[in-house]
């Protein structure tokens, strides 16, 4: 319980996994190239990634409401918002102690003699990046309930429906699995060519893509889905697929995700998607490395983050009226789907079962 006085909270009831060790390890080896002796976590990717998935936020992506001081010898601090400190200490954060603070307090300027992780950005993304066992186990249990979640609301879909009331049975399929919703894209068939679909009151029509990104033990998982009432399947859909096939094929680990990008800029073009003046690659971000963030980093010609073996991806190809997306872990061997329901309709795109569009006529 906390004291009178608000400042400590003695050490939490919930249990660190094995894993624990093996991410102080790697904080360890940041904290040598530094020369420091600890390390502030202030940073959500950062604390949900050390504390085993812990919730750092009660608005959904606001703000962390405490940070943690980790030092050499294991030892780990936490300094939480005084409305906040028993909630984490019973509730979310294990190993470590808490300490409480006035709700008012910038919890960024805790322990100022500390190596903050917003100066050692690089590191800890490379440090996150690839996953431990229970990690991948609880993502790929994640990719299983979004993508049921998914197939669920999008076999309830009619013509008549409004986009929001598309996003709001999403919605309440990915709570109920105990994750949260962190993107919902809902475009119907007069708005399939928009990139970023946020939901209108417009009715779906004949066609609608379905965008998910649902977290929780602060995972990232990022799929997409498309359903029809009439039609076949066009052109783009099937060049896009291929455009994800190579991409696929060029994410192998040790290389630059500049120099994935480059192969996917290739892609479109090999694939007949986009032309000299307007290359189809610069119509919408490719997507990139995932985990604790949406995109951990979004891929750019800039970007000189490794594919890391074991690290999560989330890639979108994207063109006018056709969209694939899929959650995967790299492997030395190539890629593993975790986005998967087993009812999805599929098509077999060079050895890999990739989603079509559901069938709804």
């Amino acid at each position: 319980m906390l004291s009178h006085t608000g400042t400590y909270a003695g050490t939490c009831s919930v249990t660190p996994t094995a894993d624990r060790a093996a991410k102080h390890d790697r904080l360890v080896r940041i904290l040598d190239e530094h020369g420091a002796d600890s390390m502030t976590l202030s940073r959500p990717e950062n604390l949900s990634w050390y504390f085993d998935g812990a919730r750092t936020a009660v608005p959904l992506g606001g703000a962390p409401v405490f940070s943690a001081v980790i030092h050499r010898d294991g030892a780990a601090v936490v300094t939480a918002l005084e409305n906040e400190a028993e909630r984490l200490a019973t509730e979310e954060i294990g190993g470590a102690e808490v300490r409480a603070v006035p709700w008012f307090t910038d919890l960024t300027t805790i322990a100022p003699e500390s190596l903050r992780d917003t100066d050692a950005v690089a590191a800890l993304r490379q440090a996150r990046a690839a996953l431990l066992p229970v990690e991948r186990e609880r993502y790929r249990v994640l990719g299983r309930d979004a993508a049921a979640a998914m197939t669920h609301v999008l076999q309830q879909c009619h013509p008549r429906m409004p986009e929001y009331e598309v996003a709001a049975e999403l919605a309440h399929a990915v709570l109920s699995t105990g994750a949260e919703p962190s993107v919902i894209l809902i475009a119907g068939a007069a708005r399939c060519g928009i990139q970023h679909p946020l939901p209108t009151s417009a009715a779906i029509g004949d066609r609608v893509m379905v965008v998910l990104t649902a977290k929780r033990f602060g995972l990232h998982m990022s799929l997409t889905r498309w359903a029809r009432f009439t039609g076949a399947e066009t052109a783009a859909e099937i060049a896009i697929r291929e455009v994800e096939a190579d991409v696929f094929a060029a994410t192998r680990p040790g290389r630059e995700l500049r120099e994935v990008l480059d192969d996917i800029a290739t892609a479109y073009a090999t694939h007949g998607l986009g032309t000299a003046d307007r290359p189809a690659w610069r119509e919408h971000h490719q997507g990139g490395p995932t985990g604790y963030l949406g995109r951990d980093p979004k891929a750019d010609p800039t970007t000189t983050t490794l594919v890391a073996a074991g690290g999560a991806f989330a890639w979108n190809p994207w063109t006018p009226h056709a969209k694939v997306e899929d959650t995967v872990i790299v492997d030395a061997d190539g890629v593993d789907i975790l986005s998967v329901d087993p009812v999805w309709p599929t098509v077999d795109v060079r050895g890999l079962r990739r989603p079509a569009a559901l069938d709804l006529s």
